[in-house]
């Protein structure tokens, strides 16, 4: 049995700078709408000899609510420069690392078999295109994706037709889901969405001035900031990354 157990420590000594080695990888939190593109632009990163980062995606809201919670995030990209500003009004951000990293643009989709005919403009009548039929969004109340929807529907008056249509989503890419299985007539995504999937077509391009102009913001955390974080950060500069997100379908802030 003695020898066993040391055996067992042996082991566990070997171990244990692999174990540290994993548990000190880069983690990264980062809106869901840019899974694909990051995870990308990660792989990239790692290729040219770094250590790979670990991500967590969602919406951003709910990160930042972790951050704020304890979580180890070293760097934060955000779908708006609110839940930023939400960090960095309690200090939760080194604010020297902040910069706007990419934008976007804000469509309406139908499922691919139901397209829509409707033309965006002040005045448009969303409830009557839908003809009975919900909307997919994320949340309005607190996700960028459904912030930016709901603030150009209530500029171009139309909001007040759809409310009560409305299906929220914990994230974009569940409002984008409700379109892809059919469960909503149409919904409200970025563009860089509705490029990775054939079962939606875009039925409209909102106005650019409709909205709050679409930043991703992006920030090392206060308490995690490190020279790793600095450095995929760094990455994210690039022309390499920037070309990564721009095939992705984002666009310079």
């Amino acid at each position: 049995m003695n020898r066993f157990l040391a055996a067992c420590f042996a082991v566990l000594i070997f171990a244990l700078p692999a174990l540290a080695a994993a548990d000190a990888r880069l983690l990264v939190f980062a809106a869901a709408s840019l899974s694909e593109s990051l995870t990308e632009a990660g792989k990239a990163y790692a290729a040219q000899g770094h250590p790979a980062p670990s991500f967590s995606f969602a919406a951003s809201s709910a990160l930042a609510r972790q951050i704020e919670n304890g979580a180890p995030a070293a760097l934060f990209l955000s779908a708006d420069e609110a839940w930023m500003d939400y960090l960095a009004a309690r200090k939760l951000i080194a604010a020297d690392s902040r910069i706007s990293l990419l934008g976007n643009t804000l469509v309406l989709v139908a499922p691919a078999d139901h397209p829509l005919n409707v033309t965006i403009a002040p005045g448009f009548d969303l409830a009557k295109a839908l003809a009975g039929g919900k909307l997919a969004m994320a949340d309005p109340d607190s996700v960028p994706a459904g912030k930016y929807g709901r603030a150009a529907l209530e500029k171009l008056g139309a909001w007040t037709g759809v409310s009560s249509a409305v299906i929220r989503g914990e994230n974009v890419r569940t409002a984008l889901a409700f379109v892809e299985r059919g469960e909503a007539a149409a919904g409200i995504v970025y563009g860089s969405d509705a490029a990775l999937t054939q079962k939606v077509r875009v039925a409209g391009v909102f106005p650019a001035d409709s909205h709050p102009a679409i930043s991703y913001p992006v920030a090392a955390v206060a308490g995690h900031d490190s020279a790793a974080a600095r450095a995929f950060l760094a990455f994210l500069k690039t022309p390499a990354a920037k070309e990564i997100f721009k095939r992705y379908g984002f666009t310079a802030p």
